[in-house]
């Protein structure tokens, strides 16, 4: 089996920085979820700040890279306009818009990952931020630590749907 670039680009974006991405959300809401002072001990404290401040910060990373590497590598394959009468197998966007019954899949799913999805990691690197300022704090103020998690979720949610419409868009139409 082999790989053409624009394959390999699709794999790197997806399943690479995509898989990371869950790693590190999973890992992230399960560390902001258990950071109370009823469950850990001072030293538990500091271990899973540390933890948490690598696994936001790379989760916003993943993220950056995740969206760069879509809307500056990938993205442009999906746009190329082909020439009067070609074949539009190899041309996503104007494959999608030929029929009536996946043109919404263009209009509606790619929008949301055009636009949409750059607020995963700008809300990722907002969870950081604050896993970086406030630390220790998060375990003593319930209502930080909470709104942390639903900040945390929304970035998720965001790159979760453009994902989704990602895999499902390059099952109908290939960038290949």
């Amino acid at each position: 089996m082999s790989l053409g670039v624009r394959e390999f680009w699709g794999v790197v974006h997806g399943m690479g920085l995509g898989a990371l991405f869950l790693l590190a959300f999973a890992g992230g809401l399960a560390g902001l979820y258990s950071l109370r002072p009823e469950l850990v001990t001072v030293d538990g404290i500091r271990e899973r700040i540390r933890r948490l401040n690598l696994g936001t910060t790379v989760m916003a990373v993943v993220a950056w890279l995740t969206v760069i590497s879509g809307t500056y590598v990938v993205y442009p394959w999906y746009r190329a306009q082909p020439p009067e009468g070609a074949d539009l197998s190899g041309f996503p966007r104007s494959l999608l818009l030929s029929d009536p019954s996946t043109a919404s899949w263009h209009r509606f799913g790619m929008e949301w990952k055009e636009h949409v999805a750059w607020f995963a990691p700008i809300l990722a690197t907002a969870v950081a931020y604050v896993v970086w300022k406030y630390g220790d704090q998060l375990v003593k103020d319930e209502r930080l630590r909470k709104g942390v998690m639903i900040v945390f979720i929304l970035a998720f949610a965001t790159a979760a749907v453009a994902g989704l419409f990602g895999a499902l868009i390059t099952k109908v139409a290939p960038v290949i």
